[in-house]
């Protein structure tokens, strides 16, 4: 509710707005206006008042406006009226208001009284009387025609109001009222018009008289005092009829007229009447001109209301006009009854005669379009029962006569059709049909029309057309009648009608209906209608047939309701059915007569016709079943001798002669052979003519006797087949070929085709006799013959069909005993295919025709031969028991399965599907492998042909071996391969294969692989991808079961790796294939490719990563690969096999396969692999048969196996990296190098150790569980590998928590003690390693451990076990206390003093950082003893603060740091500090200088023995230190007290000094110099000579 209000709310609004615009647009604007307001009135159930009454304010001001467009004002007028759906009374009086008495009213105001008379006639009556009084004082003031056509108008819709309320007063509301008051108004109002304005009034204004006209009168015609006036008008009306554009109102207006004098019962005066007819009939057929449609319409509207008042006047008068003529009256007057008919007006049943007799008169004529109209009639007539039986027949036979005619003008024209006429005979032969088809022959009176004459249209040729609906007329009429007799005793419908009718005999029937029952088999309806009147019609063609029939013929429908009936064997079974009847009839006379019937029936059919085909053989057939031997002998003579009656003579004569030889071979073969004897012409083999006839020839002859052969009873045939046919055949044949007496080859082709058709069924009809002792002599002879033939046709041309008769013949004369050898198989398809295969494309050979008739014979011969050779093949190839002959048959077509050209790969392989087909009986051990790999992959051919034909023969080849297939998948698979996108295509290919690869016989599969293979490396790009399809489905489906056959498959692949390496998608497959296998026998494809020589080729390092990528495979793949490394290096040796195993881990790794779950296994391995491998050369232990030929004594070597094997640890590192379980060494790449090198492999495997992933710790310890072994292996390189690792895995504290590191700690301190001195630096190394990741441990093992470190420094002769000992005792004695190493402290202090001035310089920084740290363990037992130490090594330290090494002086200040308290020389820490907090070192004079001056006021005996211990150093091999040490001796002098001074060896000094100055050292050279010059001064000083 609240939305209506909200519409009409905005409904106002709008009208609102639309009325305030009124008064301020312009006219165009109110155009749009009023139209805008005429859609929202009229959409409008309620409008307001007020509205209203400004709208209807608005539109009258606009409506009478003269300034105003007429347009608007008609727009205007429009509202207005609109407007009185809302309130009628106001508009009225708005209306009225402006039409006064006397008073010229505005058009418009006129015009809008109409509309409202028209569209509210109940409100309008009221106010009629006096509108029609006001306008009455009107009419003479107009002078205007606009005026006058306005006032026309509304005489018109007054009348037409007054006319209704008349009719129906009493639905009007409002009590009735007087009728004659307002139709004498209307009357003096149209008498006026009539009067005064009519015969003066313009044409314009004439229309709309017209118009007024009709509804006028009508209303008139219901006074009887005015009824004769307004039919005088009538004669007005008639006489408009004068042009196109009032001829339409005139009949509309006469239409009324008519309607109002049905309704009122009035009769029109015989003159008007027949001037009405004549006037509306010139309206429906006008010669000159077509009429208008709509006044056509009209006009056959007001007949049809004649035919209803006066249909005995208007059946006159149409019979007088079918009299004159006139084509087109004779049309309208046709069309007029047939719409007459239509309507169903029950007057006229009562003149059904005088409607035929009408028709009858217009039979004669010849029009087309008077033909044609004449047969809708009828057909209408029939439909509505419009037939007599006394007189209707005519009307059916005429039905029949127009196709008859029509057909006839068509063929054989009297003289050129035109177009028109052409379409115009079809038409009609078209409506004849329609008429017969639609025409219900069991309508009242019907049945009597037509039977039994109906049955005389059944023989004649013209009516062949007709049959269809003809036989269903006929069976609807017998079956109503057999109906009638079971239901009633009373007479039946079908009586025989009277007059003299011709009809045919039952053998007429039995003939006629039998050729015509043989179109069933090409789907034609009159086929199946032929024999369901057999079905009905026994006992009219013959009483023995009921039961016959009635059992047989439901048998032969059954082909025809599961429509798969071909025509051979729907002429069989018809053939048989005429036989069968024949012998139930069993009497000569009828079967004589029948025969004569068929004779009679030859000229009925074309010679090419399905129909004259089995006409000739079912003479034949009769023939045959007659038992009067002299009417066949008889009766065969007389169509050799004039055979030209039977059509096609040799297609005739052969068919009658050939059937007929089923009853009669002796007589034919006598006849035949009198006949050749008889016959003088005959001699001449081409056909020529004799007494006017055309004679059969000897090829017709050779022809003949064929066919006699083909139908001869089997039990008769063999016995007369050698010496009375084949022996004829040749000796005609011969006689032929031979020119001047000498035989040469014939290349008539009439000749060959016919000698090669006579051997077919001669071959055919030996094969069908079934007997096994007959041994056909003529055999060889015959395919002698044949064979000639094909060879003798060209190349490169198809345009005679002997090659494809010649293969038939030769199929069906191969099948015959004695059988061929294996040879003469093969020779004669060897011979066959190529003289076939290698034609020029179909194209091409099309191209040959001149014509398209000749290129569409050139296609039919080139698709006959093609099947001809297959079946051939077929029949050769099968017919064989032994397997292996079949596969020599089948290999003929290889090398054309795969030819370069495509269409003759066509050709092979839609050969290869008739061939492989599943209804042969192949030999049991036929091998379907081979030939499955050779036909499957072009199921993705580049022709769809090939494409569906190898997917055909592919199943094809599981059908014949008896495995049950998927056949609708398969098929609906097959289908699909027309498609022309490729990757449709290799889907479906892989689909078929996944169904039926998993069937291939398992001893069958290496044959399948090894074909194809050979394809990847012969077809073109998408059978490739096919045929790796193919393969890998095979070995997916079957390659669990080929282990035994695993070495020869994969020695195949090895076989065609290097020509497949060309093709990279073939290889590709080729490596999917070996990945594929292994995925099923991984240890045997692993041992296999072991095999293989080292270093590895190119093609093994791509198996290896083939199957390492393959999913399917890669997950065995290391495994397999981990075992066989371990067992290789089992006794700690490394074999080539176990440099083969890591060569292969490297490429398989290299492709970035997982190794995270064999990590610690896989590692291990490979590291003890380098480890047995370091320093060694192996000899290959064979050569690849790849490589070049190596000279005599010389023997391979491979470079490095240590290196191959490190090559295989990076990688595996690198892909550890990748997975977080190792991470970048801090050697870098250099790691490698020093772990292939063997004097720095220990050092690259502590390196190795380092960039373990430590996070990782249960990687690690599963890696040390492994590992372990090698501390106590009997391989020194693996027990230092083994030690080096876990020496840098002792620093974890985490592996310590979680690990062995306690035994692996006591295997260490054994390996201490070993002879091998990386041996004892490797585990001393993780002494030192272990303080840092477990010091709790050494704390506890501290006294093994110290012995064991301590012993390491008297290794004087390898310096790294030193430095190592030094480094791992000072990481020791940080973990100690003074009490700890109380024992062992001395020794350690001696032993680290001796290194001091070592050459290595991490021995002398080692051990200078040891004593740093012994400093804190002197304790107090050891404190003295530990001072006295320094006193000596203080000139070391003193010395090297300028070593070389920048590391080793700022240890030495370090260590001179904590060495001063022990002396008590604290004043000495002013100097230390001056040299720690320089940036740069002071000179070394100036420091010793300053540190010896305070070193002498503190204790010169210190300084002194500085001295004593400096002349060692003066002969240093560092210059650094030379130079530092005399410069020591020059601040030493100086500073020595003069008692000191006087107890130096002045002599030994100056000679060291002055040698010093020779040094090659400038500096030293310098700092001796000096030194001489201070040593000079302090004698001089004291008085002591020099």
């Amino acid at each position: 509710m609240t939305q209506d209000m909200e519409e009409s709310v905005e409904t106002f609004g709008d009208i609102n707005l639309t009325l305030g615009m009124l008064n301020k647009e312009a006219n165009i604007s109110k155009e749009e206006i009023y139209s805008h307001l005429t859609a929202i009135i009229q959409n409008a159930d309620i409008l307001d008042n007020a509205i209203v009454q400004r709208l209807i304010y608005y539109a009258s001001k606009d409506m009478r406006d003269d300034n105003i467009l007429r347009e608007i004002r008609m727009l205007a007028g429009e509202v207005l009226v609109s407007l009185a759906a809302h309130d009628f009374n106001s508009v009225m009086y708005e209306v009225q208001s402006n039409f006064r008495i006397l008073e010229l009213p505005n058009e418009f105001v006129v015009l809008a009284l109409a509309e409202l008379a028209t569209s509210y006639v109940s409100q309008s009556i009221p106010f009629m009387m006096m509108t029609l009084l006001t306008m009455q004082t009107m009419l003479r003031l107009a002078e205007e025609e606009m005026m006058k056509g306005a006032f026309c108008i509304a005489l018109e819709k007054f009348s037409k109001a007054i006319y209704k309320y008349i009719n129906h007063w009493r639905d009007f509301p409002y009590p009735r009222l007087d009728a004659n008051r307002l139709s004498d108004k209307i009357f003096m109002l149209f008498r006026y018009i009539m009067d005064k304005w009519a015969p003066m009034i313009s044409p314009t204004q004439t229309l709309s008289i017209i118009k007024a006209h009709g509804p006028a009168v009508s209303l008139l015609l219901h006074r009887e005092d005015l009824c004769e006036y307004a039919l005088g008008q009538v004669t007005w009306l008639l006489n408009q009829y004068n042009g196109k554009e009032t001829d339409f109102h005139v009949t509309q207006s006469l239409k009324q007229i008519l309607t109002a004098a049905v309704l009122y019962d009035i009769g029109f005066p015989k003159g008007l009447k027949r001037a009405i007819f004549i006037n509306l009939l010139h309206q429906v057929c006008r010669v000159q001109e077509p009429p208008v449609k709509e006044n056509e319409i009209e006009a056959s509207s007001c007949f049809l209301i004649l035919a209803h008042s006066n249909p005995a006047d208007l059946m006159e008068f149409f019979d007088e006009q079918m009299r004159s003529n006139n084509e087109v009256i004779r049309m309208g007057i046709l069309i007029l009854l047939r719409s007459a008919i239509n309507a169903e007006e029950p007057k006229l049943r009562d003149h059904i005669t005088s409607i035929e007799r009408i028709v009858k008169v217009v039979m004669g004529d010849l029009s087309i379009k008077v033909r044609n109209s004449t047969l809708l009639l009828i057909q209408t007539m029939c439909e509505k029962c419009y037939i007599e039986a006394m007189e209707g027949w005519p009307l059916i036979d005429y039905v029949f006569s127009q196709f008859a005619m029509s057909n006839k003008n068509l063929e054989k024209p009297v003289k050129p059709n035109s177009h028109e006429d052409e379409n115009g005979e079809k038409s009609v032969r078209e409506t004849s049909l329609e008429v017969l088809k639609t025409l219900d022959p069991l309508v009242i009176g019907m049945p009597q029309v037509l039977w039994p004459r109906i049955l005389t249209f059944v023989l004649p040729a013209e009516y062949t057309g007709t049959l269809e609906y003809l036989f269903n007329i006929i069976r609807i009429l017998i079956m109503a009648e057999e109906r009638k007799k079971k239901n009633a005793t009373e007479s039946t419908a079908l009586v025989i009608s009277t007059g003299a009718v011709i009809l045919p005999s039952p053998q007429q029937l039995l003939a006629r209906l039998l050729v015509i029952s043989m179109l069933a088999s090409l789907g034609k309806l009159c086929g199946a209608g032929a024999i369901g009147l057999l079905k009905i019609l026994p006992e009219i063609i013959h009483p023995k047939l009921i039961n016959l029939w009635k059992a047989r013929l439901p048998e032969l429908l059954q082909p025809l309701e599961g429509k798969n009936a071909t025509i051979t064997l729907w002429e069989t079974m018809l053939l048989q059915l005429l036989k069968e009847s024949l012998w139930k009839i069993s009497d000569v006379a009828w079967t004589i007569q029948l025969s004569w019937d068929f004779n009679q029936q030859m000229g009925s059919y074309s010679n090419t016709s399905i129909e004259k085909k089995f006409l000739w053989k079912a003479l034949g057939t009769t023939l045959a079943c007659c038992q009067d031997k002299n009417f066949v002998s008889s009766q065969i003579k007389e169509f050799l001798t004039a055979s030209s009656q039977l059509g096609d003579q040799r297609q005739g004569i052969t068919s009658i002669l050939g059937y007929c030889a089923e009853g009669h071979l002796n007589t034919v073969l006598k006849v035949l052979k009198t006949f050749q004897h008889q016959e003088k012409f005959f001699m001449n083999r081409c056909k020529g003519l004799f007494s006017g006839k055309k004679s059969l020839s000897k090829t017709d002859i050779i022809v003949i006797y064929g066919a006699v052969a083909l139908h001869a009873p089997k039990d008769q045939l063999l016995a007369r087949l050698d010496q009375d046919i084949v022996s004829q055949v040749l000796f005609l044949y011969g006689q032929c070929s031979q020119i001047l007496g000498m035989s040469v080859m014939n290349k008539d082709m009439d000749l060959q085709m016919s000698f090669t058709r006579s051997i077919t069924d001669i071959g055919i009809a030996v094969q069908d006799a079934e007997h096994q002792g007959f041994k056909f002599s003529y055999k060889e002879v015959l395919l002698g013959h044949m064979l000639d033939f094909i060879r003798d046709e060209p190349l490169d041309s198809l345009a005679r069909p002997i090659r494809w008769k010649a293969l038939i013949a030769i199929r069906c004369l191969s099948k015959l005993k004695p059988r061929l050898s294996l040879n003469d198989h093969l020779n004669i398809l060897e011979e066959n295919i190529q003289r076939l295969l290698p034609l020029p494309p179909l194209e091409k050979l099309r191209n040959e025709g001149e014509t398209d008739k000749d290129r569409e014979h050139i296609s039919f011969l080139y698709e006959r031969s093609m099947d001809a050779l297959g079946k051939l093949l077929k029949t050769m190839m099968w017919d064989n028991v032994k397997a292996e002959d079949c596969q020599e048959m089948f290999n003929l077509l290889r090398m054309w399965l795969v030819s370069q050209k495509e269409w003759e790969r066509e050709r092979a392989f839609q050969i290869t599907a008739k061939v492989l087909t599943n209804d042969i009986d192949a030999p049991v051990n036929f091998k379907i492998g081979s030939l499955l790999g050779l036909l499957a992959p072009h199921s993705c051919d580049t022709l769809p042909t090939i494409r569906q034909a190898a997917a055909s023969s592919a199943i094809g080849l599981f059908c014949i071996k008896g495995i049950h297939l998927e056949m609708e998948r398969l098929q609906g698979l097959q289908e699909g391969l027309q498609c022309d996108d490729v990757q449709v295509q290799i889907k479906i290919s892989s689909k078929i294969a996944k169904i039926v690869c998993k069937l291939i016989p398992s001893e069958e599969i290496l044959t399948f692989l090894e074909e194809t293979l050979d394809g990847l490396e012969t077809l073109n790009p998408t059978c490739v991808t096919a045929c790796g399809t193919w393969m890998i489905a095979a070995l997916k489906e079957q390659g669990a079961a080929l282990e035994e056959q695993l070495l020869e498959i994969l020695g195949m692949i090895y076989y065609h790796m290097p020509v497949l390496r060309q093709k990279e998608e073939s290889f590709q497959f080729m490596l999917e294939a070996v990945s594929q296998i292994a995925s099923f026998h991984m240890n045997a494809v692993v041992t296999n490719l072991l095999q293989k020589s080292l270093p590895l080729d190119r093609d093994s390092k791509t198996l290896w990563k083939a199957l390492a990528e393959n999913p399917a495979s890669s997950g065995k793949l290391l495994r397999a690969l981990i075992d066989k490394l371990e067992n290789s290096l089992e006794d700690d040796l490394a074999s080539l096999d176990a440099i083969s195993v890591a060569c292969a881990i490297h490429e398989v790794v290299s492709t970035g396969i997982p190794v995270t779950r064999l990590y610690p296994e896989l590692f291990t391995l490979l590291l003890k692999l380098v480890s047995c491998t370091v320093g060694q050369k192996m000899p290959t232990s064979s050569l690849s048969h790849r490589r070049r030929v190596m000279q005599q004594g010389e023997r391979q070597q491979m470079a490095d196996p240590c290196r191959l094997s490190t090559t295989t640890l990076k990688c595996v590192q690198a892909q550890a990296m990748k997975e977080g379980l190792a991470k970048e060494s801090d050697e870098g790449d250099n790691l490698w190098t020093l772990l292939n090198n063997p004097s720095t492999h220990h050092t690259g495997v502590c390196a190795l150790a380092r960039s373990m992933a430590v996070w990782q710790y249960g990687v690690i310890l599963d890696i040390m569980e492994q590992l372990f072994s090698s501390l106590t292996s009997s391989s020194e390189n693996y027990r230092i590998t083994g030690t080096a690792f876990f020496s840098e895995l002792m620093k974890e504290p985490i592996l310590w928590k979680h690990g062995n590191l306690r035994e692996v700690l006591i295997l260490m301190d054994q390996s201490a003690w070993d002879p091998n001195a990386t041996l004892r630096q490797m585990a001393i190394r993780g002494f030192g390693n272990a303080a840092t990741g477990a010091p709790h441990k050494v704390k506890k093992h501290k006294q093994i451990i110290l012995e064991s470190t301590i012993r390491g420094l008297y290794h004087l002769a390898r310096t790294e076990v030193v430095c190592e000992s030094l480094k791992t005792l000072k990481k020791i004695l940080e973990l100690l206390t003074d009490r700890d190493v109380s024992f062992y402290f001395k020794e350690i202090v001696l032993q680290t003093r001796t290194f001091f001035e070592d050459e290595q310089d991490d021995v002398r920084l080692t051990a200078i950082f040891l004593f740093e740290n012994l400093a804190s363990l002197t304790g107090r037992r050891w404190k003295i003893f530990f001072a006295e130490e320094i006193k000596k090594s203080m000139i070391s330290f003193l010395l090297h603060l300028w070593d070389p090494n920048p590391k080793i002086g700022t240890a030495c200040r370090d260590v001179l740091t904590i060495s001063i308290p022990f002396l008590g020389l604290q004043e000495l820490y002013g100097v230390l500090d001056h040299l720690l907090d320089a940036q740069d070192l002071p000179r070394a004079r100036d420091f010793y200088r300053q540190f010896c001056v305070k070193l002498a006021k503190k204790n010169q005996e210190i300084l002194w023995i500085l001295h004593t211990h400096s002349f060692t150093f003066f002969s240093s091999n560092w210059e650094v230190i030379r130079s530092a040490a005399v410069k020591l001796t020059d601040a030493i002098v100086l500073n020595l007290t003069n008692q000191y001074v006087e107890l130096l060896d002045r002599e030994q000094l100056t000679t060291r000094l002055q040698a010093l100055l020779q040094d090659p050292c400038i500096s030293v050279q310098r700092a001796a110099g000096a030194a001489l010059q201070t040593l000079l001064r302090r004698c001089k000083e004291i008085s002591i000579p020099l």
